[in-house]
């Protein structure tokens, strides 16, 4: 009987791939299960500096090819006339000030091909279809697109599925969001951007100039492809048109600069909708197992917080599955989850700041030098969230209340 597998990771996407890389370069026998097959599309193409440094710590960062994806130095918001830039090498914390904006087609088979050139198993076309664990380890029964079933047992599982939430469905771990409800409508196109004041080396986020709870991005991507999409309520959204292309351009069209830039744009890839992304879980851990990333947590596409988070969450597990499965105590809760979540809620005061307005008017009202103030926010802004020497990450509600107040009031 061959010996039982030491870690089983369900999904290859950036979570999972990265998972996958932590443990082998702990010397683990890793599997990793993945339904799809990869090049396939996924939104969430704008990536935050935060993440190439745990790239990097993973061994990944030489699959990362600079001549396949946009460089990104920050991000810029546009609000009817208003525009202001986030430049991330400006931010307080140490590591990377730069990073990329990618199809994450090809940025996630990199990823999970890097993984499997450190020595991972990853299987494509796989669905795990049942789930059982306990202290002693995991089963998992795994249905191949063949109509084929098998069994894999093993030490430990992480789940790394994102929005399929594998374990969160088949464990009934879920528990609704505490955000609204929101609705995006996307599509990719070739740009033809002529404008030369455009900067693609950032992606560009514009808000409605009538609903400030409606807002666009603009992703440049390699090759001329740029990623686009609106996100707002779903009433707004269904209202805008009969159909997805519809509803895009009318909201589109209601924006200056982001339509302006795009008037010479052509089709590239579809258009389409995701809801019901917001999503939280009853606990991050059980016995045997862990959620990473958006199969544990989403928030809002607003921030690009999703890659980073996913990849937080994978430094963070790997090393406590490795040192549990060394024989040592580890403590999950205060570890993994306590420690994962002080950035997930540093992005969430973020998204309800920028709903609330709050953190829009700081981000159109900053200082035009850079000071602590600026310092600060661009550092959350370019994902690093787990920086305890920054004050937003210590109080976030209270230190962006306070900003909020405090350039109000100078601008008044």
């Amino acid at each position: 009987m061959s010996e039982k597998l030491d870690v089983v990771i369900i999904g290859a996407g950036p979570s999972g791939a990265a998972a996958a890389a932590f443990l082998r370069k702990k010397g683990r026998t890793v599997e990793v299960i993945e339904k799809t097959h990869f090049p396939r599309f996924s939104i969430g193409e704008s990536l935050l500096a935060q993440s190439i440094a745990i790239l990097d710590d993973a061994g990944l960062l030489p699959y990362v090819k600079p001549d396949q994806f946009q460089f990104k130095d920050g991000a810029a918001f546009q609000y009817k006339d208003e525009y202001v830039d986030i430049y991330f090498p400006h931010k307080s914390a140490e590591g990377p000030g730069t990073t990329y904006q990618v199809l994450r087609s090809r940025f996630d088979k990199a990823l999970a091909d890097g993984a499997a050139d450190m020595g991972a198993k990853v299987t494509y076309g796989e669905e795990v279809t049942a789930f059982e664990s306990d202290e002693d380890g995991v089963k998992l029964t795994v249905r191949n697109e063949d109509g084929s079933v098998r069994t894999i047992e093993a030490r430990f599982c992480l789940d790394g599925s994102g929005f399929g939430r594998t374990l969160s469905r088949l464990l009934d771990l879920e528990v609704p969001s505490k955000f609204p409800p929101r609705q995006g409508v996307f599509c990719q196109v070739i740009d033809n951007i002529d404008d030369p004041t455009f900067d693609r080396n950032k992606i560009l986020v514009s808000v409605h100039p009538e609903h400030r709870h409606v807002w666009y991005w603009l992703i440049p991507l390699a090759d001329g492809i740029t990623s686009m999409g609106v996100v707002g309520s779903p009433e707004i959204i269904a209202a805008a048109g009969a159909n997805e292309q519809e509803r895009l351009d009318n909201l589109v069209g209601q924006t200056t600069r982001m339509a302006e830039v795009l008037k010479n744009k052509q089709p590239y890839r579809e258009p389409g909708t995701i809801h019901g992304y917001a999503c939280s879980v009853k606990s991050l851990y059980g016995p045997s197992y862990a959620l990473l990333g958006n199969a544990a947590e989403f928030l809002d596409p607003v921030f690009s917080s999703g890659v980073t988070i996913a990849l937080k969450s994978a430094q963070l597990a790997t090393d406590l599955v490795d040192r549990q499965l060394n024989g040592e105590t580890v403590d999950w809760q205060k570890d993994f989850a306590d420690e994962l979540y002080v950035g997930i809620d540093t992005f969430r005061a973020c998204v309800a700041g920028w709903y609330d307005e709050s953190l829009q008017r700081i981000i159109f009202k900053k200082p035009e030098e850079v000071n602590d103030i600026v310092r600060h926010l661009t550092s959350i802004l370019a994902g690093y969230a787990w920086d305890r020497a920054n004050p937003i990450v210590q109080q976030p509600e209270k230190y962006l209340k306070t900003v909020d107040r405090y350039l109000t009031t100078m601008a008044s």
